[in-house]
């Protein structure tokens, strides 16, 4: 065998087990790619996704949509290197650092858990601002979600109390429990009273320094709504906070008379806040492409994401511009009608 064709089969053996072992190696990258979108006036598998329950509500038509995105890989599950190649030729697909959707310091079941809680609070601060935007009042707590192990709350505190004070102030939301914790130096005592089973009690707790040197005494928080009627959200699986502004939009479109849309089709993504703050999301990009596919031709979008969102617009997709609630409300009626203007997303 001459020289030459030793060398050429060596280094087609070489391509070869380069080949194999690229197709099996994993990595770790995350590949986000445009999830389903669904309908927030529609239904999911013959179930609404709002209902209320104890308040008249009123026909709807057209959508408003919320948009995810579906991720391959992270810890346990890595993607193989062309997994990951592919996805970086693919402009509907992002491929991201597996540490920017899975902390090192959280596993993948912390992260779901998460994911889980803050859908189950965006689907509270959705109702809250819903009702705050049509001026139907309710009452408002803030209750311990979590108490986290090896924390000074640990056995302190319970699931579901409710925070009523922090050092003598009134709470009022979870900044007010947040700052108030935020003003002692490691090892200082903080005074809570909580609502345990309708009574009250005096917790004395000390502070340590979280990673970042941020005084933390150990729980998560929740604000509990009490609602003057029931309002049911289902999703299936979606999880985490990026649909809330759509989750009030659709409860609003429930509570009011005549469809909001006029029947056209209207996605959009944003957290919310129970003022009616809306706030950017992770994902933009694949987020349009998902409302694009599924027939959306405009696509409420959060101030904050405006930029990074028009260097990547799908053909056939008007953006608006929104920073409240109120906001999307009124861009959703120059849709409907056709009339007035709505700002638009820029570079800038």
């Amino acid at each position: 065998m001459s020289r030459r064709a030793l060398t050429l089969m060596v280094a087609g053996f070489l391509t070869l087990l380069f080949g194999v072992v690229g197709a099996v190696l994993p990595v770790p990258y995350v590949v986000l790619s445009p999830g389903p979108t669904e309908n927030t006036i529609g239904d999911v598998k013959g179930t609404p996704v709002i209902s209320i329950e104890g308040h008249e509500t009123y026909p709807t038509s057209g959508k408003l949509s919320l948009v995810t995105v579906a991720y391959q890989g992270g810890p346990g599950n890595r993607i193989d290197l062309f997994s990951a190649l592919r996805g970086w030729v693919d402009p509907t697909v992002a491929v991201v650092p597996e540490e920017t959707i899975f902390p090192s310091t959280s596993t993948a079941e912390e992260v779901e858990q998460q994911n889980t809680q803050e859908m189950t609070n965006s689907q509270d601060d959705a109702t809250a601002a819903a009702l705050s935007e049509l001026k139907i009042p309710y009452a408002a707590v803030v209750s311990v979600a979590s108490v986290q192990k090896g924390f000074p709350a640990a056995g302190k505190f319970a699931s579901g109390d409710e925070i009523v004070s922090v050092d003598g102030t009134r709470v009022v939301d979870r900044e007010t429990v947040s700052t108030a914790v935020r003003k002692h130096k490691a090892g200082q005592k903080v005074t809570f009273v909580v609502k345990r089973a309708g009574q009250s009690t005096t917790l004395t707790v000390p502070t340590v320094a979280a990673d970042d040197g941020t005084p933390v005494v150990g729980i998560t928080m929740q604000i509990k709504y009490r609602f003057p009627f029931k309002v049911k959200i289902n999703v299936g699986d979606v999880g985490g906070p990026s649909a809330g502004m759509m989750f009030s939009l659709g409860i609003m479109d429930k509570l009011t008379p005549g469809p909001m849309t006029g029947g056209k089709a209207i996605a959009g993504t944003g957290t919310i806040t129970a003022e009616g703050e809306v706030g950017p999301i992770g994902g933009i990009q694949q987020k349009m492409v998902g409302a694009r596919r599924s027939g959306a031709t405009v696509f409420l979008t959060p101030a904050d994401n405006c930029a990074e969102a028009v260097r990547a617009i799908p053909d056939g997709l008007r953006l608006i511009k929104v920073k409240t609630l109120h906001d999307a409300a009124q861009a959703v009626d120059v849709v409907r009608t056709g009339s007035g203007t709505a700002p638009s997303c820029s570079a800038g």
